[in-house]
């Protein structure tokens, strides 16, 4: 099994719930192709560097987690049906990558903590 790290971004005219909705559905599709989710974080309503489809801010989400090259197909493909997402990007975590991703969750649940 790969590590991988998924941030998407969603139009920003959904509510709080239908937001949470979306980020349940490709969760779900995860966990539905055997992958094993090792982190999730929601980054809010954040400014877009530029327009993507006349629309200036979006939600950002971020999922880290391990799978079969194979789930990387069906999450993508999954994205691009949803019309809620307007980007995504999926990518591999090699060794350094996972290891700085380990510390920096370590580093925000201690901050969390204080």
């Amino acid at each position: 099994m790969n590590q991988y790290e998924t941030v998407f971004i969603l139009t920003p005219v959904l509510s709080e719930d239908q937001m949470k909705e979306a980020v349940a559905k490709f969760k779900n599709l995860l966990i539905e192709n055997r992958a094993e989710i090792v982190n999730e974080e929601q980054w809010g309503l954040k400014k877009l560097a530029y327009q993507i489809q006349k629309k200036t801010s979006g939600f950002y989400n971020l999922v880290e987690f391990k799978a079969e090259p194979s789930v990387i197909k069906t999450l993508e493909t999954a994205y691009r049906r949803d019309e809620r997402v307007i980007r995504h990007m999926i990518v591999k975590l090699d060794k350094y990558a996972a290891a700085y991703a380990e510390k920096r969750r370590a580093k925000l649940a201690k901050k969390e903590e204080a």
